[in-house]
């Protein structure tokens, strides 16, 4: 696990409740089998999530999903987030795993949709909806500054990233955060440009996760 910028303090946003330090039972989560992934923490840890075999799916390594939210805290109480690209929901329900108040899962694929209501009908997850449409316009609907966390993980060969990015800065909250994964390292000029700059970085494989925050909330450079 590295850290772009390990020295600074732990994530912190405006109106949000102080988080518990991440804890565990000291028992490794077992790897999930072909074909699913697994809530890594909170209220549904190691529950199973199905991938459904479509070109292109791409769930977020549970070692990946354990970093960002080392990154965030493990409460996210009170919290209101939308997951912009949401596949097999495992970014935004482990969201709510962990407490977030609301969180929207936007899915544009109708066969992915069916799946993700089913999991959550399954987990009784009464602060989870899941809508069908495009992430970016879901996003552009939630602005000005209504989120405390955006989560991107688009398709690594569209051409969702910059229009994603752009709607993400506007909607999400000051002291809030982006989570970005991609198939490369955004530069801080790239990031300057669309309103936002990096907190933590992490190269696992050939994914790149970003912790972002808007320009205006961006904690200084360490030292």
């Amino acid at each position: 696990m590295s850290s772009a910028r390990a020295a600074r303090p732990g994530p912190r946003a405006t109106g949000i409740p102080a988080r518990k330090p991440a804890s565990g039972s000291g028992r490794p989560t077992p790897a999930a089998a072909p074909g699913e992934v697994r809530i890594i923490g909170g209220q549904w840890k190691r529950t199973r999530l199905p991938v459904p075999q479509r070109p292109g799916l791409r769930p977020t390594p549970d070692r990946v999903r354990e970093t960002l939210f080392n990154w965030l805290g493990q409460d996210l109480t009170g919290w209101h987030c939308l997951d912009a690209f949401a596949g097999t929901g495992a970014l935004g329900l482990e969201a709510a795993s962990r407490g977030a108040q609301a969180v929207t899962l936007v899915e544009s694929e109708s066969a992915l949709v069916a799946p993700l209501r089913a999991v959550c009908d399954r987990l009784g997850a009464t602060t989870v909806r899941v809508q069908r449409g495009d992430g970016v316009q879901a996003l552009r609907a939630c602005a000005p500054a209504s989120l405390h966390l955006v989560l991107l993980d688009p398709p690594f060969d569209g051409e969702h990233f910059t229009p994603a990015l752009q709607a993400a800065a506007r909607a999400v909250r000051p002291g809030g955060w982006v989570y970005l994964e991609a198939p490369r390292h955004w530069a801080a000029d790239e990031l300057q440009a669309l309103g936002l700059a990096e907190y933590r970085h992490l190269k696992a494989g050939m994914v790149h996760a970003h912790l972002l925050q808007p320009v205006a909330t961006a904690a200084p450079p360490a030292g």
